[in-house]
């Protein structure tokens, strides 16, 4: 369709109005860089939320991205983007008819047997209307707002200037790889054909866990641009977190296992750590739903997870040295390496802890902060370090599904939870289920 083209005119305009929104912060930060003037990062931080708050979006969806990413952004950047809204106002009948009609023709509507005028759910790229097939099935189908394109390539080229405006007065975390790791994905969830591979194949993959469901994408109703899918039934996370401790304890077990199966099995993760995209089913088992952004990894990333885990549990400085420099880093000195390590350990402590417990225990609560400045200040003291690519979204995925299990309030033994996972892994046997999976639903190999 013409007016999805990556067009110069839609560019130069999203160009214009993020390059408005953010131009005058970047004046005013280098004003205070060459006269001498110290940052006020509170201030800095609350006007770049400001700037970014008015502009829906892939710039806001990248924004709470980064807020998730740890060493990322300090405290203060952190505290203003996780008040960001995902969610945009829906786009109303007229615009979902032209769009629809564009998709699957003009007599779209006679390819439902209904269609919900009104969005179920609006987002940054795209909105969600409830359906019922031909045949009887209900379906959820997500259509993609209009220059979504053009919007990405604008706003990821802001993204760097952003991210390079932090980098200029604290250089503990080097940002161009992280940039290039949210281009991509970024880029692939406009592909909703894509997405669609990428259900199937968590599909495939969790087929045999019966505490999991996965929507099944309907390819006749779908395109591009047009997600359609069966609709799945289930209350939003934040409304069980209230319920019995053995119900708790049994959707943070069945969202362990949706989250961990995939990875340690076939090297793939959800890459979306929002709560919005799981719900629960009435038997404490759990939806997983929108998979545009889903992480492929190469098996030696995952041996090397698995390599770190026992480093730290057998205090093997070779074994963590080896893993770090499996994943990509790159000029690790043995200071950097224990400042890495005292962060990994605060991540790795409930898998490392063979008994009953919270995933945050409250006496550590009010030592993460300290424990991560700490470490950014190490780090930045060192020289800093450039995160490989596949290790953002791995720490994303992870900090997400802390906060799931953080907000479920769970009891769990975690580390015999990761031992079940684990037992038996192979990177050979890893990588012949991963060829085959991708395969299968036609994904090419990391």
């Amino acid at each position: 369709m013409a007016d999805e083209d990556n067009s110069l005119g839609r560019r130069v305009r999203r160009y214009a109005q993020v390059g408005t929104a953010v131009g005058g912060i970047a004046a005013r930060l280098a004003g205070q860089r060459y006269l001498g003037l110290p940052l006020d990062r509170a201030r800095h931080a609350a006007d770049l939320s400001a700037a970014l708050g008015g502009i829906k979006g892939p710039l806001m969806k990248v924004a709470q991205l980064l807020a998730t990413i740890p060493n990322g952004l300090p405290e203060e950047y952190v505290n203003e983007l996780v008040q960001l809204q995902a969610d945009a106002p829906p786009m109303g009948w007229p615009f979902v008819k032209r769009r629809m009609a564009g998709e699957l023709g003009p007599e779209w509507q006679k390819r439902f047997k209904s269609f919900e005028r009104e969005a179920a759910r609006a987002a940054s790229l795209g909105q969600v209307h409830r359906a019922v097939a031909l045949d009887g099935r209900a379906l959820a189908c997500k259509l993609q707002y209009p220059d979504m394109q053009s919007a990405v390539e604008a706003d990821l080229s802001q993204l760097k200037l952003v991210l390079s405006l932090y980098e200029r007065y604290d250089k503990a975390v080097a940002t161009a790889e992280i940039h290039a790791e949210i281009a991509d994905r970024l880029r692939e969830e406009l592909d909703y054909e894509r997405e669609a591979r990428h259900m199937l194949l968590y599909g495939r993959i969790l087929a045999q866990e019966p505490g999991v469901s996965v929507p099944e994408p309907v390819a006749a109703l779908s395109t591009r641009r047009l997600l359609s899918m069966t609709w799945l039934d289930g209350d939003k996370l934040l409304d069980v977190v209230k319920r019995p401790l053995e119900e708790r304890n049994e959707i943070a077990y069945n969202m362990f296992r949706a989250w961990y199966v995939p990875f340690y099995f076939f090297g793939v993760i959800h890459g979306d750590p929002h709560l919005g995209n799981y719900t629960v089913r009435p038997d404490h088992g759990v939806n997983l739903m929108d998979f545009g952004c889903v992480r492929i990894f190469r098996p030696s990333f995952v041996k090397a997870v698995i390599d770190l885990y026992f480093a730290l549990q057998r205090d093997d400085e070779a074994l963590a040295v080896h893993a770090y420099q499996s994943w990509g880093f790159k000029n690790l000195s043995k200071e950097l390496i224990a400042a890495l390590n005292r962060w990994a350990r605060f991540v790795y402590a409930p898998l490392l802890d063979d008994r009953t417990r919270k995933i945050q225990e409250r006496d550590t609560t009010g030592n993460s902060r300290n424990l991560l400045e700490t470490v950014h200040s190490d780090v930045r003291r060192l020289g800093g370090v450039s995160p490989p690519r596949e290790f953002v979204f791995m720490d994303r995925a992870a900090v997400g599904l802390g906060s799931v299990f953080f907000h479920l309030n769970a009891e769990v033994n975690w580390y015999r939870l990761f031992h079940e996972l684990i037992a038996d892994f192979d990177v050979a046997t890893l990588a012949r289920r991963q060829g085959d999976a991708l395969q299968a639903v036609g994904l090419p190999l990391p």
